[in-house]
């Protein structure tokens, strides 16, 4: 029978099974460009251009995702009780009490983020605590404080990072055949030219469903590890539903931070015949799925 400590290192293996996908698929794309263009510094030049992008996000990820979700500090003396359930649950977990953020919106949701948890950062919406009870909000809090522990931010940096690098790649490489030069005017075979070509151009859009898979792999375990803190996962499932049946986004939300939030802060899953599609492109799992692995049943159950 299937439990909560089999559902986290399920998706621990799946999560880096899905990494290691993603890394063959560039040394894939950078052998093919280097021998196109038969230029190795070209692919170095491109690889370098990422890494120090994306490192430079890495570091100043706390500050930015603070800054573009316009979170600011809580206040001890107003959130007596947010303090108190995250030292709390910080304690529990065995890790440093992360910043306590407020995110002055009507929308109920939360995030968590910083590179590793000495510099961790919980935020939570206004909204999120004027519908959530007190075992709800806790759910919450320990499945934000589980993407700390989990390294989450970590893994997630490691997706952009390598998203990204295929992106750049695949422009590079398109922008390139219009100039000429490589192995294009030697011995190969047209029909490899057209399946090399299909191939990268379909690679950044492969890439960008690999790292929402990522994303919402992580969202399930995280799912699972909080519900692992607080030994209560109905309080979390019922908090999922809460949330879900808000019916509304948030004021200010942005693709780049979306996969952060615990629920999608465009708005509830959507419904009916672009279902299956929506969940393809999504950052986060459908709530139903959510709940049913955290109490085994799903929410009309």
């Amino acid at each position: 029978m299937a439990t909560l400590y089999t559902h986290q290192s399920a998706n621990v293996q799946k999560t880096w099974l899905l990494m290691i996908v993603f890394m063959i698929m560039i040394v894939a794309i950078g052998w093919g460009v280097s021998w196109y263009f038969e230029s190795p510094v070209l692919f170095v030049v491109a690889v370098v251009l990422a890494l120090a992008t994306n490192v430079y996000a890495y570091w100043n990820s706390d500050k930015l995702v603070l800054r573009m979700t316009r979170a600011t500090e809580a206040d001890p003396g107003q959130y007596p009780d947010l303090h108190d359930l995250i030292e709390n649950l910080a304690i529990t977990a065995g890790l440093p009490k992360p910043r306590v953020y407020i995110v002055n919106d009507p929308a109920p949701n939360a995030f968590a983020t910083g590179r590793d948890p000495a510099h961790g950062v919980v935020a939570v919406t206004t909204g999120l605590l004027a519908i959530l009870e007190r075992n709800e909000l806790e759910g919450v809090l320990a499945h934000e404080l589980s993407h700390i522990g989990n390294r989450d931010i970590l893994v997630g940096t490691v997706a952009v990072v390598l998203a990204g690098f295929v992106a750049i790649i695949s422009d590079f490489f398109l922008r390139m055949m219009f100039y000429g030069g490589g192995n294009r005017n030697k011995n190969v075979h047209p029909i490899l030219l057209v399946v090399g070509v299909v191939a990268v151009v379909l690679a950044p859009l492969a890439a960008s469903m690999i790292q929402l898979a990522i994303s919402r792999k992580r969202e399930f375990l995280a799912d699972a590890s909080g519900a692992l803190l607080t030994r209560y996962p109905d309080g979390l499932a019922s908090a999922l539903q809460k949330i879900s049946t808000h019916g509304r986004g948030m004021q200010h939300s942005s693709h780049a931070t979306a996969h952060l939030f615990i629920a999608n802060p465009f708005g509830p899953d959507k419904k009916g015949v672009r279902a299956s599609l929506n969940k393809l492109f999504s950052t986060h799992p459908p709530v139903d799925e959510r709940v049913q692995a955290l109490v085994g049943r799903s929410p009309q159950g």
